[in-house]
């Protein structure tokens, strides 16, 4: 298997952004269309019936909220030949599972906190190895919107990555009330790409009628951040170092933690984190990457291993990336960071 992932370019308003999307990316499409309930069947049973009906409920969701976005995902059913509710389906498996987007290990650091100066955003994304086939890295040029480039399951709006404009993005599940149909959470993921500040990266977050809870963690031009999102709210979290894992740090969320069973060890995996690099006054690119290498509680590390946990032992470490969200740059392990390597792929 390459140690790269395939890298797709597209441009154009964003019915024909989509289409090209969807040519191009065809297979995986398909390939992530076909098993995608299935896969969400492993962790909790939710009929096709059922899944159906909240896609298409999603949809009417999307078009108040983004009708460019929606337009973008019809281009895609169109060009990969996959019906429009099943190419929704793909967004909101969070819906049918809220901890389909896994147990990721997040942090941010400022530029004063990095040894190049640079603005990073950092993660590794645990979740299931079988979708490794249909992700890629895709970059999109909007008409009249920043670009953007992301590490993603070929089909989804937006992902883990960054924009022209200096905005890194990480995400991890946030384990706290749901509802079955409100506007994907990755729809207001991509309305984070389409801002230049943090400012108007929460503003855009905050008028999202949401349906699940969710972690997004920023580099910006204003620095890092985090954004704890529950159903009503959006918490911000500022600091020149930020970690953030699978509980809810803001104080004001904070009693959410003892309703909810923790997800794939969050607290220790931030300790270590906090206890790798936080007492550093600087940190460098080497040592972001080899704290994402840790293997401190093997196999429930920071970089995750297949286990014996009868829910989620399956899932490792499927990617990592380390984002210069200033510099347009994403460097990228396919797998576990301790056996792949770091692969560059840039933005400008």
């Amino acid at each position: 298997m390459s140690t790269r992932y395939r890298h797709i370019e597209v441009s154009g308003p964003p019915r024909e952004l989509g289409r090209q999307i969807g040519e191009a990316a065809r297979d995986e499409i398909r390939g992530f269309a076909a098993i995608a309930l299935e896969r969400v069947n492993k962790t909790v049973p939710v009929s096709r019936e059922r899944a159906i009906d909240i896609s298409l409920q999603s949809i009417d969701c999307a078009a108040a909220y983004a009708p460019d976005m929606l337009d973008e995902l019809r281009g895609m059913s169109e060009g990969a030949g996959v019906a429009l509710d099943e190419m929704m389906l793909l967004q909101v498996r969070n819906q049918l599972c809220p901890e389909e987007d896994a147990g990721c290990t997040a942090f941010a650091v400022a530029p004063k906190r990095s040894v190049e100066g640079r603005a990073i955003a950092a993660q590794n994304w645990d979740n299931d190895p079988a979708l490794d086939p249909f992700t890629i890295v895709l970059t999109r040029r909007p008409a009249g919107k920043p670009a953007l480039m992301n590490v993603t399951q070929a089909g989804l709006i937006a992902y883990i990555g960054c924009n022209d404009a200096g905005m890194g993005v990480c995400m991890n599940t946030l384990p706290a009330p749901s509802r079955p149909v409100g506007v994907p959470h990755y729809f207001a993921v991509r309305a984070i790409y389409e801002q230049t500040s943090l400012s108007a990266a929460v503003a855009a977050v905050r008028r999202a009628d949401r349906a699940i809870p969710g972690n997004v963690l920023l580099a910006t031009p204003q620095g890092p951040a985090d954004l704890e999102l529950t159903l009503g709210h959006v918490h911000v979290l500022r600091d020149e170092f930020v970690v953030h894992t699978n509980h809810c740090l803001h104080p004001e969320l904070v009693p959410i933690n003892r309703e909810f069973p923790e997800l794939i060890e969050s607290v220790p995996r931030h300790q270590r984190i906090e206890q790798l690099l936080g007492p550093e006054p600087l940190v460098s690119m080497a040592q972001v990457q080899e704290a994402l290498r840790d293997h401190d509680r093997h196999p429930h590390s920071i970089c995750r291993h297949v286990n014996d946990h009868p829910q989620t032992g399956f899932w490792a470490s499927v990617f990592s990336v380390v984002i210069e969200a200033d510099q347009g740059r994403m460097h990228i392990s396919r797998g576990n960071p301790c056996a792949a390597p770091y692969e560059t792929y840039s933005l400008n």
